[in-house]
């Protein structure tokens, strides 16, 4: 029997992620910055190569499955599945409330991201935990010990931060990240910078972390996911576990129920 191939979208404030799905894993991800400018005969090439790699083709994507917080990005995708894909096109927000329980006086404000994390880390680890999602901003969502979605806390993202430090200022320049180890004390204005950013990112989560944990009655898990969990992780005292391709799992969970695989 042929396999059955889907495509899940995070489609993020900076940067969307593509994955490619089968019902037993994740088989690659592609990224490329979120531009709700570009066309579909625009975007459309570029699926169609990252796929060829793979050895297959646009209308052997059997349904597409999106995680969005940019809604005028969600009219480009489902043009897509219509016209290129010709496949079904599934909004993970309609699923993903059907898969868990929400404790939220407000449901439809909750981020498509948020929910869709927490399914995917409740699915990993069955047991109370605490999601911290690293990308445009820093969330941090709760999950019960019956997998309920509790709510969390929204902070700045780190990247938003120094794009702030830049903005506002008229010497600090703008600096890139980097994951080798950093010197609490600056030898440079760059330097003091990524210290102040990561060890002042690290510390705000533990501290955030420390406050959530405070409302649980038992000990939650921890799991630090996003484009920028690698390099806060490795400073954290709270964060346990990185799974970077969080949100990919919990649209791949998402695409089960949605087509009965």
């Amino acid at each position: 029997m042929r396999q059955k191939h889907f495509l899940g979208v995070d489609i993020g404030n900076t940067q969307t992620v593509i994955g490619l799905l089968t019902p037993q894993k994740v088989i690659e991800t592609w990224r490329m910055g979120t531009n709700t400018k570009k066309s579909c005969d625009e975007l459309a090439p570029v699926i169609a190569f990252w796929l060829k790699g793979k050895n297959l083709e646009l209308h052997e994507i059997e349904g597409t499955v999106i995680s969005s917080v940019v809604p005028p990005a969600n009219q480009l995708w489902s043009e897509l599945a219509e016209h290129y894909f010709l496949c079904p096109f599934v909004d993970a927000h309609d699923i993903a409330r059907k898969i868990v329980q929400v404790d939220y006086p407000r449901p439809h404000e909750i981020g498509t991201d948020r929910l869709v994390n927490t399914i995917a880390a409740f699915e990993k680890l069955k047991r109370p935990c605490i999601v911290v999602d690293f990308g445009t901003a820093t969330t941090f969502d709760c999950v019960s010990e019956t997998g309920q979605y509790l709510g969390g806390a929204i902070a700045p993202g780190v990247n938003m931060s120094i794009g702030a430090l830049f903005s506002g200022t008229s010497k600090l320049p703008l600096i890139r990240l980097e994951k080798a180890s950093v010197n609490p004390i600056g030898k440079s204005t760059e330097e003091a910078i990524r210290s102040g950013i990561l060890y002042g990112f690290a510390g705000m989560t533990d501290r955030i972390i420390t406050e959530l944990q405070g409302q649980y009655g038992q000990s939650p898990a921890t799991v630090a996911t996003g484009g920028l969990a690698p390099t806060i992780f490795p400073l954290s005292k709270k964060l346990e576990k990185l799974v970077p391709d969080l949100t990919m799992k919990g649209l791949k969970i998402c695409m089960e129920v949605a087509f009965d695989l």
